[in-house]
C-alpha cells in the first residue's frame, strides 16, 4: 500500500511544482523500502505515463497551434491567438516553467537512478523499462529543444530542495542535443535485441518508438543544427529498421480513429484514454451540440443526433480547408465533417467553398457516445508508421535520393481505390519540390496530430516564412519562444532567448 501513498504524493508534490525548476524532490518524498521490490519500481513506471498523458494538450499546442492549419472560423471565441499569430512578447510569453516538462524529466531521472539497483524476477523486464525511460527522457529533452532552444540540462534526482543548487543556466543548443542523441543510444543499448512491445501494448516506449525519435531528432541535427549527411544517414537508417518491428499502414486511414481499433499497428507509441480514467483533450474541436444543430454534414444528412459535449476554439484556416477539397482524397471526410446551414434539398455538398459552409469539427479523436455523452478516448498517438514512411522521404531527400516511393505509399492509401499513378503520382523533382511535396503531404495526413510547426521547423527556416502567414524573414528569433520573466526572477542564472532582449 506504501508504494501506492508515495505514486499519489508524488503525482501531487510534481503537478504542483511547474517553476522553471522545481522544487520538490522526487527522491525525497520516496518512503523508506519503495525502491527495495519490483512492485515498486513497476509502479513507478506506470506513473511515468500518467505523468506524459497529463502533458498532452500542451504537447499538442507546442507542435501544432503556431503553424498554418489552424486560425478559421470557430464557434467560441478561439483561444492562443498570440500562439496562431505568433504574437509573443516576454511580457506574453506562454507556457511558464518550461510548460512543466521538467516535472516529467526528474521523475524519469529518479527512476533511472534507482531501478537499476531493483531486483527482478526477469532482467529483460528490468532492461525494458529502463529503455522505455531513456527514450522518454530523450523525448522531452527534444520537445524543450525545438521549444526554446538552449535549456537547463539535469540528470540527477534532486536529492534536496535548495533553490541555489537549482540555479542552473541554458546549456547550449549542441550540448542539449548531445545529450538528446546520448539517451536514444542508452536506450536502443538497453532494449538490445528486445523488439518487443511492453505488454504486447503500444501505449508504452519501444524499441520502435525510440528508432522513431532517433530518425526525426538526426533529421533535425543534420537539417536544422548543421550536422550534415552523417545526421541524415543515422536517421535513414534508424527509420528503415522499424518496417521489421510489427507495424503496417492501416488499410484505410479511417481506420486508425475508432475507439474500437486503437491497438491498430500503424499506431507505434500512443497516450493512452479511457472512460472512468482520463479523456483526451480533442473536444476543443468540436463544439457543442446546441452550438452546430441545426446543420447539415456533406452528404445533406442532419447533425440533430451528433451529441458534443466541448467548446471548438480552434477552427481549420481556409488554406487548410482548400487543401483537404478533394473528394477522392479518403483524408477529407476522415480529417474534417463539414457543416452546412441548410441540406441542399437532400443532396448535400460537394464542397465547402459552398455559401451555405457553416463550419468544421474534427473528425479525429472524437471518441464515443455513451448513453447521452460522448467520451473522448481515443488514444492519441505520438508515432505512427505513416510518420515513419515520411520522415524516411525526408531523410532520403535531404542525402539527394529519390523519395517518391515513399510520399507515393502514403498517396496510395489515401486515394484508395480512386488513386491514378498519372494522376496522384508523384515523380522526383529537385530537392526543394520534394521538400514541398512532402510537406503537403504530411500536412494532410497529420491535421490535429501535433506536427505541422515542427515539420515546418526541421524543413527549415524558409518554409516556415512561406508557408505560416503571421512569420517572414526578419522573423527567425520567433521560431524559439521567450522565457517568462518570472522564471529569470527565480533562477538568475538563466538567459532570454535571443531576439526577445
Amino acid at each position: 500500500m506504501k508504494n501506492y501513498i508515495y505514486i499519489l504524493i508524488l503525482t501531487f508534490a510534481l503537478a504542483a511544482c511547474e517553476s522553471e525548476l522545481d522544487l520538490t524532490s522526487p527522491s525525497e518524498l520516496t518512503t523508506a523500502g519503495f525502491w527495495d521490490t519490483e512492485e515498486g519500481a513497476r509502479t513507478a513506471h506506470t506513473g511515468l505515463y500518467a505523468n506524459l498523458r497529463s502533458s498532452a494538450s500542451t504537447l499538442w499546442l507546442l507542435g501544432e497551434i503556431r503553424s498554418d492549419i489552424w486560425g478559421g472560423r470557430t464557434f467560441e471565441s478561439p483561444s492562443n491567438e498570440s500562439l496562431i499569430r505568433s504574437d509573443i512578447t516576454v511580457a506574453s510569453a506562454p507556457f511558464g516553467g518550461w510548460a512543466g516538462l521538467y516535472t516529467r524529466i526528474h521523475r524519469i531521472n529518479d527512476f533511472l537512478v534507482n531501478t537499476p539497483n531493483v531486483s527482478f524476477v526477469k532482467d529483460a523486464d528490468k532492461n525494458h523499462i529502463l529503455a522505455q525511460a531513456y527514450g522518454l527522457r530523450a523525448f522531452y529533452y527534444y520537445t524543450l529543444l525545438k521549444t526554446w532552444g538552449g535549456v537547463p540540462i539535469i540528470l540527477e534526482p534532486i536529492e534536496e530542495v535548495d533553490p541555489a543548487s537549482l540555479s542552473k543556466p541554458r546549456a547550449t543548443e549542441a550540448e542539449v542535443m548531445a545529450q538528446i542523441k546520448a539517451d536514444i543510444e542508452a536506450s536502443l543499448s538497453t532494449f538490445g535485441s528486445d523488439n518487443s512491445y511492453w505488454e504486447d501494448n503500444r501505449n508504452f516506449w519501444s524499441k520502435a518508438a525510440t528508432l522513431a525519435l532517433k530518425g526525426d531528432v538526426y533529421i533535425w541535427s543534420g537539417n536544422v543544427m548543421g550536422g550534415g549527411p552523417a545526421d541524415f544517414e543515422a536517421a535513414k537508417s534508424a527509420l528503415q529498421q522499424i518496417a521489421s518491428l510489427g507495424v503496417n499502414l492501416e488499410p484505410s486511414i479511417s481506420n486508425l480513429w475508432g475507439v474500437e481499433n486503437e491497438g491498430n499497428s500503424e499506431f507505434i507509441f500512443a497516450m493512452q484514454y479511457k472512460q472512468d480514467e482520463a479523456s483526451n483533450f480533442y473536444n476543443s474541436h468540436t463544439g457543442r451540440s446546441t452550438e452546430i444543430n441545426p446543420t447539415y454534414n456533406d452528404d445533406g444528412n442532419s447533425m440533430s443526433n451528433f451529441i458534443i459535449a466541448g467548446a471548438n476554439r480552434y477552427g481549420p484556416s481556409e488554406k487548410t480547408l482548400l487543401l483537404l477539397d478533394d473528394n477522392a482524397d479518403s483524408r477529407k471526410d476522415a480529417t474534417y465533417i463539414h457543416l452546412y446551414e441548410d441540406d441542399n434539398g437532400g443532396l448535400g455538398y460537394p464542397s465547402y467553398t459552398e455559401s451555405a459552409y457553416f463550419g468544421a469539427v474534427l473528425n479525429k479523436f472524437l471518441g464515443q457516445v455513451v448513453g447521452s455523452e460522448r467520451i473522448f478516448e481515443n488514444d492519441v498517438p505520438v508515432y505512427r508508421y505513416a510518420d515513419v514512411i515520411l520522415l524516411l522521404a525526408e531523410a532520403k531527400n535531404l542525402l539527394n535520393e529519390d523519395p517518391s516511393e515513399e510520399i507515393n505509399q502514403i498517396r496510395e492509401r489515401a486515394y484508395g481505390e480512386n488513386y491514378d499513378p498519372l494522376v496522384h503520382g508523384y515523380v522526383n523533382d529537385s530537392q526543394t519540390e520534394n521538400t514541398n511535396a512532402i510537406l503537403t503531404e504530411r500536412y494532410k495526413e497529420f491535421i490535429g496530430e501535433g506536427k505541422r510547426w515542427w515539420d515546418l521547423r526541421r524543413a527549415g527556416a524558409s518554409f516556415v516564412f512561406n508557408n505560416v502567414s503571421f512569420l517572414s524573414p526578419g522573423d527567425e528569433y520567433k521560431l524559439l519562444l521567450p522565457i517568462t520573466t518570472d522564471m529569470i526572477g527565480r533562477n538568475p542564472s538563466l538567459e532570454q532567448t535571443p531576439g526577445y532582449n
